[in-house]
């Protein structure tokens, strides 16, 4: 009697997971240096630690209103990716970790791709194409989100 191995890993599975490990790692580590450098003041703040409690009442929509009164007048609303302009603070460089963390499972879709190629998988293939294509889509801020 042969016993089926429920453990076993497909070459698509450790793929994804060592592109994951990766990302993870990778985002992990630039969020703790991102961390430090705000912690030590090496990169100016926005909004300054001492004033930072003032704000903490505040919803995320009046939060960004008062930032961009009271720190940053500036001509458009803090929103989507606009935070790039502001990359060089220390409270906005977090930024950049945290969308290498959210885009890493673009990347691990893509490593995938050649694979199923490969394989002439054209099922997987597709769907793979199709996660990468609403991934970048959905994070380009193209599509309006409707609520709060």
């Amino acid at each position: 009697m042969t016993t089926k191995n429920y453990f076993a890993h497909t070459e698509e599975q450790m793929l994804y997971a060592a592109w994951l490990k990766k990302g993870m790692l990778v985002g992990l580590v630039l969020l703790m240096i991102s961390f430090v450098l705000y912690l030590f003041g090496i990169l100016v703040p926005v909004v300054p630690p001492e004033q930072l409690a003032n704000y903490w009442t505040l919803s995320a929509a009046e939060y960004v209103a008062a930032v961009n009164r009271d720190f940053l007048q500036m001509d458009s609303a803090l929103v989507g990716w606009t935070w790039l302009k502001l990359i060089s603070k220390g409270d906005f460089l977090n930024f950049l970790p945290i969308a290498i963390l959210s885009g890493t499972t673009i990347l691990c879709y893509l490593a995938m791709v050649p694979v199923f190629w490969k394989k002439k998988d054209k099922a997987y293939l597709f769907m793979s194409i199709a996660e990468v294509l609403i991934l970048i889509l959905a994070a380009s801020g193209l599509l309006l989100a409707v609520g709060h």
